[in-house]
């Protein structure tokens, strides 16, 4: 066990210092992809001296592309721009973009691109006058750009906790069935002092009251128990004043406990009792 945590930590710290930097990677990518179309816009503009300033990102999914100097722009020519750039460089189909005048929130003109529902063109063919403009383009999908990594990072992590769950049961059983009396109910092995049942090598864990409650069953196999006599021993001698109800609850979950048994049944007979048959 002391292995497989140490081998666990180990891959869980390079898998965290992976991520970190391939986030780095994309989150730079993408901002290189941002710059690609603000530049290639100054072009459709037909201004290749200006700057494309630094990209802002305002919200998770939203990146904003400002410009040095003023330019006119044919919205057409624009949309095209956009999606072939985001296409090339295999960046997330489903965004909105909105073309804002600076310094304020008039949106002079903007579309959205879905791969879910229509696409929605407003104003395109329309030549829009020179002027001092920002790019801001939101991206639609759930997960930011190139989250679908940290998803398959979850597939290794769900593998060995797996493998963790899985030693942690088999060796809960060893420790537990070593040097324990249990008794033999159907297939099932029951330990009354550790109050959990084995079948095969898969542990069932019983509540204390589920482990005085059965106890009285398997010290009396295939006899009928007086429901007097189990709310006396199981509740009443600890001081507790329970209805018949509870007695049944209690039975039921029982009952779920040995659903992997055919050989063992827990049957009502009426107006006595129960009876734990056994074959």
């Amino acid at each position: 066990m002391k292995k497989l945590i140490f081998w666990f930590s180990s891959i869980i710290f390079c898998l965290c210092f992976f991520a970190c930097n391939q986030s780095s990677y994309s989150e730079k990518h993408l901002n290189l992809v941002l710059r690609d179309i603000g530049h290639h816009i100054l072009l459709t503009a037909h201004d290749s001296t200006s700057r494309v300033l630094p990209i802002e990102k305002i919200t998770d999914n939203t990146y904003q592309i400002s410009f040095q100097n003023s330019f006119a722009f044919v919205p057409d020519t624009l949309i095209k721009v956009v999606h072939n750039r985001l296409k090339k460089n295999a960046s997330p189909t489903d965004y909105i973009v909105s073309v804002v005048e600076c310094n304020s929130t008039k949106i002079f003109f903007a579309f959205e691109m879905s791969s879910k529902n229509d696409n929605i063109v407003a104003c395109s063919g329309r030549n829009q006058p020179v002027g001092c403009y920002v790019i801001q383009i939101q991206f639609l999908n759930e997960n930011t750009p190139y989250s679908n990594f940290y998803w398959a990072l979850l597939i290794p992590f769900g593998i060995i906790g797996l493998l963790i769950y899985i030693k942690f049961k088999a060796k809960k059983v060893l420790n537990a069935t070593e040097n324990s009396d249990f008794i033999k109910i159907g297939q099932t092995k029951f330990f009354p002092e550790k109050h959990f049942l084995q079948f095969n090598n898969e542990a069932i864990e019983l509540s204390a009251r589920e482990g005085k409650l059965l106890r009285i069953f398997a010290e009396n196999q295939n006899q009928i128990i007086e429901r007097e006599r189990l709310m006396k021993e199981v509740w009443e001698d600890e001081g507790t004043i329970v209805m018949s109800r509870n007695l049944d609850v209690s039975i039921s979950k029982l009952r779920k406990k040995f659903q992997h048994d055919d050989q063992v049944k827990i049957t009502n007979v009426h107006a006595k009792g129960y009876k734990l048959e056994v074959i």
